[in-house]
């Protein structure tokens, strides 16, 4: 059966890495493609190629709908599986189906299949216990070569970073497992604008009041809890208000507005600001039967404004839409552009969409994703080499008036190494190692070998390795020691020697010195000084005093000293760097 679409070249691309992939491994795989690129029929493709059973799972209906449409419009019959749609059907070649129907009907999903694709899987947690786990454990027992691909614009969750570890252009996504191996293709969002395949999204400041979240404590999803949000809105009814106004006013030659609320309260507000015969709302509470109907008049143009509230930012397709209206905060930069994504597909007579963000939620749309929660609201994406194998690393870090890394919060490098050339086949050959250069490190007191700074044991010697927690609290305890939090260094230079001296917060000091003359004390210097020189991403060897004084600017304070008292004076005997523990450090509020 020939194809009814013609795939655009990255939609073959995609299919065409897939099928490259599966053919050298089982390990699962992870496409990405931004919203609006058409995952249905790389989906559907994929099926067509297939000869043995597979199954498509995603977590709202709509999807499992639009997804068996493309493939039947193939000409193609496929089963749907969703008590959503009220359809149980599983004996057919290829089954679209919801993963919670499939969940609660395990018994009824037992034959072999050969694919699992699930879209949207940032949903996929890595808890064996989650449903898409359960399901892939199962179908594992029935075919132990079980091929599981997924496929989603934003590949990353709040409080696991990226879903994936290995990427294609030979970077690593951290050390921890993940609910996927590898990313095997990836197109960003400004590849299919600057295409055209995407509408130009208008990004513009609000020209009136916005809210200020930033004083709300977060969860660790970097989310904020619906009791306070509501709190402070309720104090800002003037502000919504006014940005309603100005929502309707912008409006005026706008073809679909879509209003993200921060709340249902809030939503229920923002409701009551707009023409009541053009609006909507649509909340997690809203009948199953009447959000469709009330979804269906607002893609037939009988409305003009679609309120709601974390609901519609997936598995939702109204091409018109050209004004989107976020008055919800996140830190979430796959949330963020789920949002904004609901405005970029193409459209008749659709020139842009107009995007304000009333929530001053500060997410670049084209800036690459770090995959961590940021450190605080300054940090943005930055650029960072790596001394030990060249690779550009992004991490969140600060710049300077000049675009220069000042700052960064990295640990270990990216990279990928690949493996040591040998005659060996290529299914024999190893995995590409994780570059093993480290920004930020605990060295083992045993074996000297550089750690996470967060490792309990050494992963060369399996030693204990002594937490900084236990280094302060022990020290505090002694009537002989000094601890102090370092708030800068000054170095100087007493009969020849090199003088650091470490500032406490509250103006205490300590100091210590070290004879250039005598290579162990130069040693122990560049251990401590030179390897973590610039955010450690310029080591280097320092062999006489005035190079140091040179760029002095540069070297790195440590966050906490422990002196202990000898006769005379105070002898530091530890530094403590990248600390990362209970203990506030020096100017943290």
């Amino acid at each position: 059966m020939n194809a009814p679409f013609t795939l655009r070249p990255y939609q073959q691309e995609a299919v065409d890495a897939t099928l490259r992939h599966f053919r050298q491994s089982d390990e699962s795989a992870v496409i990405v493609l931004p919203t609006g690129a058409g995952k249905s029929l790389v989906i559907a493709e994929l099926a067509r190629l297939a000869r043995r059973k597979i199954l498509v799972l995603t977590h709202v209906k709509e999807l499992v709908e639009q997804n068996h449409a493309k493939y039947q419009s193939y000409g193609l019959e496929g089963g749907i599986f969703s008590a959503g749609l009220k359809r149980k059907e599983n004996k057919h070649q290829v089954t679209f189906a919801s993963v919670q129907s499939v969940s609660v009907n395990l018994d009824q999903f037992r034959d072999e299949y050969s694919l699992v694709i699930i879209d949207e899987c940032h949903r996929v947690s890595g808890e064996e216990t989650s449903q898409y786990q359960r399901i892939i454990e199962l179908l594992r027992q029935q075919n132990d070569a079980l091929k599981v691909l997924g496929l989603t614009a934003t590949p990353y969750r709040l409080a696991m970073g990226w879903i994936y570890r290995y990427h294609y252009r030979g970077f690593v996504r951290g050390d921890q497992d993940k609910p996927f191996q590898h990313c095997i293709y990836e197109l960003p969002l400004s590849y299919m604008i600057n295409c055209g395949y995407l509408t130009r999204p208008e990004l513009v400041n609000a020209a009136v009041a916005q809210y200020d979240f930033s004083a709300l404590p977060q969860d660790r999803f970097g989310e904020y809890a619906e009791r306070d949000v509501n709190q402070l809105l309720s104090k800002h009814r003037r502000v919504t208000r006014a940005i309603i106004e100005q929502v309707t006013e912008l409006a005026a030659d706008r073809n679909g507005v879509m209003i993200f609320a921060a709340t249902v309260d809030h939503a229920r507000e923002i409701t009551g600001y707009l023409p009541e015969h053009e609006t909507a709302l649509v909340t997690g509470a809203t009948d199953s039967n009447e959000r469709a109907l009330l979804i269906q008049h607002f893609k037939q143009r009988q409305l003009k404004y679609l309120v709601n509230v974390s609901v519609l930012t997936t598995g939702f397709d109204a091409p018109h839409v050209d004004f989107i209206a976020i008055l919800r905060p996140t830190q979430s930069v796959s949330l963020y552009q789920q949002i904004v994504g609901r405005g970029l597909r193409l459209d008749e007579g659709k020139r842009d969409c107009l995007v304000i963000d009333y929530a001053g939620n500060s997410v670049n749309l084209h800036h690459p994703e770090v995959g961590e929660p940021k450190p605080n609201p300054d940090s943005e994406p930055v650029q960072v080499f790596c001394p030990g194998c060249g690779f550009a690393n992004i991490f969140w870090g600060k710049t300077d008036v000049d675009g220069r890394v000042i700052e960064h919060y990295g640990r270990r490098c990216q990279g990928l190494l690949e493996p040591a050339k040998t005659d060996e086949p290529a299914a024999h050959k190893g995995r590409p190692e994780q570059c093993d250069y480290r920004f930020r490190f605990k060295e083992c007191p045993h074996c000297g070998i550089e750690n996470d700074i967060a490792a309990r044991n050494c992963l060369q010697c399996h030693k204990a390795i002594i937490d900084p927690d236990d280094q302060l609290r022990d020290a505090l305890k002694l009537k002989d020691a000094m601890v102090i939090r370092c708030a800068g260094i000054a170095l100087s230079v007493n009969d020849g020697k090199l003088k650091i001296t470490y500032h406490g917060e509250d103006g205490e000091e300590l100091s210590e010195s070290f004879d250039f003359g005598k290579p162990g004390q130069r040693t122990v210097f560049n251990k401590l000084f030179g390897r973590r020189f610039a955010n450690s991403q310029a080591p280097k060897e320092f062999r006489r005093i005035d190079e140091v004084l040179e760029i002095q600017a540069l070297l790195p304070a440590p966050d906490f000293v422990i002196a202990r008292k000898q006769k005379h004076y105070w002898q530091v005997q530890e530094r403590i760097f990248d600390y990362q523990g209970n203990y506030r450090k020096a100017n943290e509020a």
